[in-house]
């Protein structure tokens, strides 16, 4: 007889105890990232005992309407006297999934699923568990516990349920790309034109040492099983869910959801429920490449939807395109038109990758602009959220190093670029900068988009701190830095600070 043990997991679990059991041993759920804190919706207790051997156990529940994701936890008793079960899920019509003795949790939406199972509709009715009994020896009895927790609503996803990184720190990514899921493509190893896989933008990333990317194919979440089963993998190379919403008046990524989401704009929608939608779903939504030209050459590449969109509504914007930066459709200026009417909107940058082959360095290659976050963590909630609060710059160089920390002080206040401060008439504002490996450039700061002689700075070493004074006037201001070359070559672009604007944005 073949006994089914896995000596990995029984060796991880008698060294490190449960803790790195659950590390070593688990691929963790797709999509219930913070679930572990909440209560289950149905816990299933039971008993296997010996003469049960080689056989199949079913373990139904029943799951109401209006669930949208499915998550279980399983654990039993007896693993010291070698009892192993195994773990699979039927919903009331078909097959979702078996993972045997590999995994202890894991997550089923209608678009994402931990590996081994299989995403789709969550169809109310009798589900059943199944737990094989691959060995239990004679005499013994094991106890088991299901823990079934329910989603009701769908929101923001991530294919890993842990942080990548802990601590806050300043990350660096891409969000902005495209692979065979879409219009992508690379070079086959028989030198041919081909769709390009997911996995070679993905090491593309990583070679390029980014923390987190999002693949962005054009209106489709095709792309999400690849980077569901690469996650693990490149466990150091974050996974934002994204994709590009394309309409025919104007792009914008969204950024977080996982389910479908209606792109169908002059058919079902208009431009404004886009970002309605997306702002109740918890998710980013930012315009891309707004300035591009619209009409055969790229078609609704500009953003020009045909109804007005509330610009309250409007929190994101990619001010950098990998593909225009420094040319005439930079969108920049479309950006700063924004922040003219007192709106707080947050700078991103993207390189509009087609092709992962492409080396550093050139145009639209992974990584170039490079987008840098300062977020409490390596999570997708955790850089959505500092988006969304404008703690970004954007890297033009792409490099691997550079460093743009700015903040601002007036008395016991303190902001951060995106944040806001008052500034009082006659107050002084300290403004204190941390610059990396800008050496031989020049930082300026720019109030209400034009720049400001006595907030200039020579940068000549590799690590370098600048203070400057701003006297306030008490009036509602932005003041955002950059750093450029002699030349006015603009290096590294940085949010604003508001001064004398509302928290709310």
């Amino acid at each position: 007889m073949t006994i089914h043990f896995d000596y990995n997991c029984f060796f991880l679990m008698m060294i490190k105890r449960f803790a790195l059991a659950a590390l070593g041993c688990t691929l963790l759920a797709a999509t219930s990232y913070g679930q572990s804190s909440a209560k289950p919706d149905i816990t299933l207790h039971g008993t296997i005992s010996g003469n049960q051997n080689n056989t199949y156990v079913m373990a139904p529940f029943d799951v109401p309407r209006g669930v949208v994701s499915i998550t279980v936890t399983f654990h039993y008793t007896g693993r010291e006297q070698h009892t192993t079960l195994d773990l699979g899920i039927f919903d009331p019509g078909r097959f979702r999934g078996w993972s045997g003795g590999n995994k202890s949790t894991f997550t089923i939406s209608e678009t994402n699923a931990t590996l081994s199972y299989l995403p789709g509709p969550i169809v109310p009715g009798t589900w059943k568990l199944i737990i094989g009994v691959p060995n239990i020896r004679p005499g013994v009895t094991s106890q088991y516990d299901a823990e079934i927790f329910f989603t009701r609503s769908d929101g923001v996803g991530s294919f890993t349920d842990q942080p990548l990184r802990s601590g806050p720190a300043w990350f660096r990514g891409d969000l902005h790309m495209h692979t065979g899921h879409s219009d992508g493509s690379c070079t086959s190893q028989g030198g041919r034109r081909v769709p390009c896989p997911v996995f070679l933008t993905a090491e593309a990333a990583s070679g390029r040492g980014l923390d987190f990317i999002a693949v962005t194919d054009h209106n489709t979440d095709s792309h999400y099983d690849a980077l569901r089963e690469l996650q693990p993998y490149f466990d150091k190379l974050l996974f934002i869910p994204g994709r590009e919403i394309t309409t025919f008046w104007g792009h914008a990524n969204l950024f977080g959801p996982t389910q479908f989401f209606d792109f169908r704009v002059g058919d079902t929608t208009t431009a404004q429920s886009l970002f309605e939608r997306a702002e109740k779903m918890g998710a980013v939504l930012s315009i891309n490449h707004p300035n591009a030209p619209t009409g055969e050459e790229c078609m609704g590449c500009g953003w020009t939807p045909k109804q007005p969109t509330n610009p309250h509504l409007i929190h994101v914007m990619e001010a950098v395109n990998g593909g225009d930066e420094y040319g005439p459709h930079s969108s920049v200026g479309f950006w700063e038109r924004y922040l003219k009417q007192g709106l707080r909107v947050t700078a991103i940058g993207g390189s509009d990758n087609h092709n992962a082959q492409l080396p550093p360095g050139s145009k639209n290659a992974i990584g170039s602009p490079t987008t840098v976050v300062y977020a409490d963590d390596l999570s997708v909630h955790s850089l959505l959220d500092a988006i969304r609060k404008g703690h970004v710059f954007i890297d033009l160089s792409a490099s691997r190093d550079r460093l743009l920390d700015i903040s601002a002080e007036d008395g016991s206040a303190k902001a951060m670029m995106g944040d806001t401060l008052a500034a009082p008439e006659n107050s002084k504002i300290e403004i204190m900068a941390h610059v990396t490996a800008c050496e031989g450039l020049r930082l300026r700061f720019l109030l209400d988009g034009k720049p400001v002689d006595s907030l200039t700075a020579s940068l000549a070493k590799h690590e370098q701190a600048v203070t400057l004074v701003f006297p306030a006037d008490g009036k509602k201001h932005w003041l955002r830095p950059d750093v450029i070359t002699p030349e006015g070559k603009l290096i590294l672009l940085g949010n604003p600070i508001y001064l004398n604007y509302s928290e709310n944005k």
